[in-house]
């Protein structure tokens, strides 16, 4: 049975739909320079982790090489956190040279409009008032 007795597309056409739709994320991918230190980050940690196992198990099996792998061990979780610090370090340096896009929720903006209304109102009234005196019971300032 043939594609074209089976009623699909034949070669010469093009499908109804295109082979590749992009669909829509959540939130935007990281910036490259974030990625970057989180895969350096990530691979630094697999190393440490499989260092720290294999030092383990040369404890256990009492090989020369427990000694020397214990020592690259703690030195190599020293460097892993050096490289999970350097994500978040570059992620914020990330963030305050290039901006973050803030949208609040509708909420907090509706709020913070609510708050403002409030400031206003309460200056206009204060400069619609008369100031008060200081020989008619007010404060003096002396």
């Amino acid at each position: 049975m043939s594609t074209a007795e089976r009623g699909g597309p034949q070669r010469d056409e093009a499908p109804g739909r295109p082979l590749w739709v992009e669909d829509p994320v959540g939130r935007p991918s990281l910036p490259d320079p974030v990625r970057t230190a989180a895969v350096r980050a990530v691979i630094l940690v697999a190393v440490t982790l499989i260092q720290a196992m294999v030092a383990f198990l040369c404890t256990f099996a009492g090989s020369w090489l427990a000694f020397p792998m214990v020592l690259s061990s703690v030195a190599s979780t020293v460097v892993a956190t050096w490289g999970v610090l350097d994500v978040w370090v570059t992620r914020q340096v990330w963030n305050q040279r290039h901006g973050v896009v803030s949208s609040p929720a509708s909420t907090a903006r509706r709020l913070r409009k609510e708050r403002r209304r409030a400031r206003r109102a309460a200056r206009a009234a204060a400069r619609a008032r008369p100031a008060r005196t200081a020989g008619r019971g007010g404060l003096s300032r002396a």
